[in-house]
């Protein structure tokens, strides 16, 4: 199967579609009785009521959401192939994407998250455009904007700004015009819905955003393990992974190692902004899965054993569905 996927073959969009109804078997099979959606954050609504909470049934809910990681799965295939990450174009990127989205069963429904991983793709895509612009500030300010209007979505895409200037620190020398044009970006979006806030004499209600700012980093987790052993074989193939890019990364283009170092500073920043939701859900961790899909779709697209990748993604997805199932 990874050998098939290795090649830019048409079919292969096909083989992806019916692949991403495949990993929803088991939703499908058992599906829940009710789903939300919560489209924007309660703050945003007020700027655009769009009430999207009951709009659909469960299966429409989880049909839409399936379409929608087909859709980013190919979208960020492309972006992946256009930067050169890989050792060559192919829809392992695709592939990996559609397998971290369906890792847990709240990955498989439409949620803020989901919804957000769209500006994230476009966000990664900016980023990696960085170190090939001989003018970024409008890039940067493209960006700064594009996070605001992810938060309105989903609060804790905020921790994106972040990235901004590690990813500066990477692609760029100093300037401080860019390491602004990031943050005017993202205060533009804000300081026109301050504006509206003003406009509904409830100014009050724009300072109450802020407040999940100030939450203290948990230092105490609960966690129930027999949940998560689904990630080992994650854990594994990302082990296998890095050593594989040790070995190659100083044979590999300048941009490539810093496109990686960038991809996972983002995996870490996106796990670690669950923080700023006090009740987040497990989805949240969708935010992690494209810069994750791209160190997936790295080792087997260089992995040598043929026998022994193709069994290792076998067993990665047999593993997925029985504690999908289980």
């Amino acid at each position: 199967m990874i050998n098939q996927f290795r090649k830019l073959n048409p079919i292969n969009l096909l083989l992806l579609l019916a692949y991403t109804f495949f990993m929803r078997i088991a939703i499908f099979y058992e599906t829940p009785d009710q789903l939300n959606f919560d489209f924007l954050e309660p703050f945003a609504r007020l700027l655009i009521n769009i009430d999207l909470d009951n709009a659909f049934s469960s299966p429409a809910n989880i049909l839409i959401a399936t379409i929608i990681v087909f859709i980013q799965a190919l979208i960020f295939n492309r972006v992946i192939n256009n930067h050169n990450l890989l050792a060559k174009p192919s829809f392992l990127p695709g592939l990996m994407y559609i397998t971290g989205t369906s890792l847990f069963m709240p990955f498989m429904i439409l949620s803020p998250a989901l919804i957000s991983n769209f500006l994230l793709i476009w966000v990664i895509d900016k980023f990696l455009k960085l170190g090939k612009s001989a003018n970024s500030i409008t890039t940067v300010f493209d960006i700064g904007m594009i996070i605001g209007v992810g938060t309105l979505i989903y609060f804790p895409f905020m921790a994106m700004l972040l990235m901004i200037f590690l990813a500066l620190l990477l692609f760029r020398s100093f300037n401080w015009r860019e390491w602004v044009a990031g943050l005017v970006g993202f205060f533009t979006v804000f300081f026109f819905l301050a504006v509206f806030y003003y406009w509904r004499d409830n100014l009050a209600s724009f300072y109450q955003i802020w407040k999940p700012l100030g939450n203290r980093f948990p230092s105490v987790f609960q966690i129930n393990l027999n949940d998560y052993l689904v990630l080992i074989p994650v854990v594994i193939i990302i082990v296998l992974a890095s050593l594989q890019l040790r070995e190659n990364f100083f044979r590999s283009f300048i941009s490539t190692r810093k496109g990686f170092q960038l991809l996972f500073f983002m995996f870490i920043v996106a796990g670690a902004s669950f923080y700023l939701k006090p009740n987040f859900r497990t989805w949240h961790f969708l935010l992690c899965v494209p810069p994750g899909s791209v160190l997936l779709a790295y080792y087997f697209s260089n992995a040598k054993k043929r026998w022994f990748y193709e069994t290792l993604f076998v067993l990665f997805i047999l593993s997925i569905q029985y504690f999908l199932f289980v």
